[in-house]
């Protein structure tokens, strides 16, 4: 296996933001809240991009200040500019407009007031920079509960930069912000002399080093001097509640009932809004199905548009709630317990504490999580994370999820939750057993621990939690407009072509089949010419294109309890892991009346073996549950392997062995349950 990718992989640089307007930059150490006023300044104009020459993400948005438009570029949350790390190195050069990006016209470096003296050593830092600076004091609704009093007026003369007290979750001090911000924007203000002992500093080399004790001491002689109180209170609450979510054996405790509980509430509440959805598809199918005559342009569109994004976009309120939730959770502080709790069984099973952010981010998407893997410097450490984070359970595979929850476990909310909680659970499992086994075979060192600040807890952020709902949800549906639709077309087409002549069909069909469709079509009445196309519906979907293919790997997969039916949606879904419930759509669709005027669910339910058995008994659905939990079925999860590794050996061997230990749990899934359940 070849080295890790070098920078001359990385993409060519790109501007950031249009150079016409001001640029306004956000820094800040990590949990200051940095992001929820990015969010409040941009509300829903906010995008995600690379930065320049590099796979690290961030968020670019736009505000009106002073009557103009400002865009507003989010940097990474660090705690200096040492540029010991690529988020340091990237901050640096955003601030000073090197290496592709455009310099900002002012920065907003945001303070948590409630750790001013930490805080203050990053604006010490940004004041070196000479960039027009202003401090936002953050979490003010907390500092005053606590009894913290900052003497705003102070700190401005101590840092010299204008400085606005805020609450970035209420939006308190806001107008004040921008206020402020106007003349730094108009480029009017002047930047004041750095203090007395930031001068003769900067931010890299020896000079950097041996300045940063001298700015520590600036740091806490400013906060000592601009502040009154210490926020006790929350100090002894935070200590009691870190004595049970850390703790070794009630903190992984307290994980599990979280995630269960998450995942019970997430299938509770989405059932509504999902019925609603498919209610909506079924009438809109039935609505353009009956202004249409009867061939394949209706076929097309009902079945293979219609059908096949509908069959997807049933499952958008479950990824909603989903990421609603997640962003509850983070905010409030405790996600960052969740990582500490875990930090201790990831070192044990050889992975380093930095794979636990990748980690995270890969239940959203593998991809971003596998770029993020940058920041792990030892090699050998990163290329297991790389290896593990597709087994992480990804928004993609939500959908599957869904659909097979409603298949075992309709109108119980609880059991469907639990089983939720236990294919992410196996996710994890793996990717740890999987980590553990590279770790003593392949790629043998030592991993690198996890040094993470726990935030204080604090109540979430209703506004930020529901745009991270929608940004999600807008995703998923550009997916669904573009990756689904194709896929769906094309499996229409492959589901209807070529055609068998009447004769060849009447020849292929099973003679009692073909006895009732002959019976069903003599009434000459629509329901029995449906009754007819309904039952002559398999045959043709059996000597269609993807009928065939699916025949023809049927025995590798009919161990695993897999028709060849579900194997064309295995097999089409290698391109992106949602598209197993479109693909479904078409194929249970595609000739047969009764499953359009039913949602996907109950057509699913439906389905018959040729012995007569469902096609979907618990077996089988718990088979393809752990199939989908573990298999690799993302190809462009395979091109960012590639890239990030530096060769296709990596992705090739992550495709193989995740294929293999599919299949291999698959079996032994279905082999024993239906021995239990016999």
């Amino acid at each position: 296996m070849g080295p890790l990718s070098s920078s001359s992989s990385l993409p060519t640089p790109q501007p950031a933001a249009n150079t016409s307007r001001p640029l306004l930059a956000l820094i800040g150490n990590p949990n200051t809240g940095k992001t929820t006023l990015f969010n409040r300044l941009t509300g829903l104009r906010a995008k995600t991009a690379n930065f320049p020459g590099t796979t690290l993400e961030r968020r670019m948005g736009s505000l009106i200040a002073g009557g103009r438009r400002v865009d507003v570029m989010d940097l990474p949350g660090l705690y200096g500019l040492n540029a010991g790390t690529l988020e340091e190195r990237v901050a640096r050069d955003a601030l000073l407009g090197e290496h592709g990006h455009p310099k900002p016209t002012a920065a907003v470096v945001v303070v948590d007031q409630t750790h001013l003296a930490r805080n203050l050593y990053l604006v010490g830092q940004v004041r070196e920079l000479g960039v027009p600076v202003l401090v936002a004091l953050n979490m003010s609704d907390l500092a005053g509960a606590e009894g913290l009093k900052v003497d705003t007026p102070a700190l401005e003369r101590e840092i010299g930069a204008p400085v606005v007290a805020i609450s970035a979750r209420t939006g308190e001090g806001l107008p004040a912000l921008l206020e402020k911000l106007e003349p730094l924007l108009g480029g009017a203000a002047t930047v004041a002399p750095l203090p007395a002992a930031l001068q003769g500093g900067g931010c890299s080399g020896c000079r950097g080093c041996a300045h940063s004790a001298a700015r520590f001491d600036w740091a806490e002689d400013v906060a000592a001097r601009a502040s009154e109180g210490a926020p006790h209170l929350s100090a002894q609450r935070t200590a009691a509640l870190d004595r049970v979510l850390t703790h070794p054996v009630a903190g992984l405790a307290a994980f599990a009932f979280v995630m269960a509980a998450l995942f019970v509430t997430l299938f509770s509440l989405a059932e509504i809004p999902m019925d609603a959805i498919e209610t909506a598809v079924a009438a809109l199918g039935d609505a353009v199905g009956s202004r249409l005559p009867a061939g394949d342009l209706s076929s097309f569109l009902v079945d293979g548009v219609i059908g096949g994004v509908g069959g997807v976009l049933v499952f958008l309120p479950q990824i909603c709630l989903l990421f609603f939730l997640l962003s509850l959770l983070e905010d409030s502080g405790y996600l960052a317990r969740a990582a500490f709790v875990m930090d201790r069984l990831m070192g044990k099973v050889g992975l380093p504490g930095k794979a636990f952010v990748p980690m995270l981010s890969a239940h959203a998407c593998a991809i971003p999580a596998l770029m993020s893997t940058r920041v792990i410097e030892d090699r050998r450490d990163r290329l297991v994370t790389i290896l593990i984070l597709p087994l992480l359970t990804c928004s993609a595979r939500l959908p599957v999820y869904a659909m097979i929850a409603a298949l075992l476990f309709a109108g119980q909310p609880l059991l469907g939750g639990v089983m939720f909680a236990g294919a992410y659970s196996l996710g994890i499992v793996a990717a740890l057993c999987m980590a553990f086994l590279f770790k003593r075979t392949l790629l043998k060192g030592d991993s690198q621990p996890l040094v993470l600040e726990l935030p204080t807890y604090k109540m979430p952020s209703l506004r930020d939690a529901l745009l991270s709902a929608v940004d999600r949800g807008v995703v998923f549906l550009g997916k669904a407009g573009s990756v689904i639709l194709l896929i769906s077309i094309g499996m229409w087409a492959l589901s209807t072509y070529p055609k068998l002549s009447d004769a060849e069909l009447l020849a292929a069909m099973p003679a009692q089949a073909r006895e009732e469709a002959a019976a069903a079509r003599a009434l000459g009445t629509e329901e029995g010419e449906a009754r007819a196309a309904a039952l002559e519906g398999p045959t043709r979907l059996e000597h269609a294109a993807a009928g065939r293919v699916g025949k023809a790997i049927e025995p590798l997969f009919a161990p695993l309890g897999f028709d060849w039916r579900i194997d064309i949606g295995v097999l089409s879904s290698f391109a992106a892991r949602e598209t197993l419930v479109s693909t479904l759509a078409v194929v249970f669709a595609v000739g047969e009346d009764e499953v359009e005027s039913q949602g996907l669910r109950e057509a699913l339910r439906a389905q018959k073996r040729s012995d007569g058995r469902p096609l979907f008994d618990t077996a089988t659905a718990a088979s393809l549950l752990v199939f989908f939990a573990l298999a690799m079925q993302c190809l462009p999860t395979q091109a960012v392997t590639r890239r990030e590794t530096g060769s296709w050996k990596f992705a090739a061997f992550q495709f193989a062995y995740m294929t293999a230990l599919a299949w291999s749990a698959a079996f032994v899934t279905y082999q024993t349950l239906s021995r239990l359940l016999a």
